[in-house]
């Protein structure tokens, strides 16, 4: 009789590992394929929506990160019944914002939030695809902190655990939870 493969991995077999992508010697993550089929993507938001519907995980407000934070994140807050908060790269949201700056590998980045987009003592998801050095995370961690929100966890579909990103992000005091994690770059 064969076992059932468990959620982490179903999600696994159904990713596509990119070779030399954007630079040689990275293998890039990719999970545009668990979009693609309509029973993969729901198993990958069932996974999460089920967590988040625990009323001691349950957020206020989802919050995502540009962009494919955005994919996940808008899904899972429609189906939790909250409300969903974009956390865009500078330059793309047109009211009020705060921003953060993080370093990158080779330079700096900045995202920005609109400054009403969540309200002191909001608990607050934050959702990614993936973690790797976990500096946007970190970012949009800090940003949500500035508006008085209190983040209760950080949600991504793959950790890269070598790449040190989880770990700086659970020193920082932020909970991550992940489906699917690749050891190895």
């Amino acid at each position: 009789m064969q076992h059932p493969l468990s959620v982490n991995e179903y999600l696994r077999q159904h990713m596509r590992t990119v070779p030399d992508w954007p630079a040689p010697g990275v293998q890039f993550r990719d999970i545009t394929p668990l979009l693609q089929d309509p029973k993969v993507f729901r198993v990958l938001i069932d996974a999460f929506v089920h967590r988040y519907m625990d009323k001691d995980l349950r957020p206020d407000v989802v919050a995502g990160l540009d962009a494919r934070g955005f994919i996940i994140g808008a899904v899972i807050a429609y189906e939790l019944n909250v409300g969903f908060v974009p956390i865009r790269k500078k330059g793309k949201l047109p009211f009020t914002t705060v921003e953060e700056t993080y370093e990158l590998e080779y330079g700096s980045a900045t995202v920005e939030l609109h400054a009403d987009a969540v309200k002191p003592g909001d608990r607050v998801l934050l959702i990614d695809d993936l973690i790797a050095t976990g500096g946007t995370m970190m970012a949009g961690k800090n940003l949500l902190e500035r508006l008085g929100a209190t983040v209760t966890e950080g949600a991504v579909i793959v950790d890269l655990p070598e790449l040190g990103g989880s770990k700086r992000l659970r020193d920082a005091g932020l909970s991550i939870f992940n489906l699917v994690d690749f050891e190895g770059h």
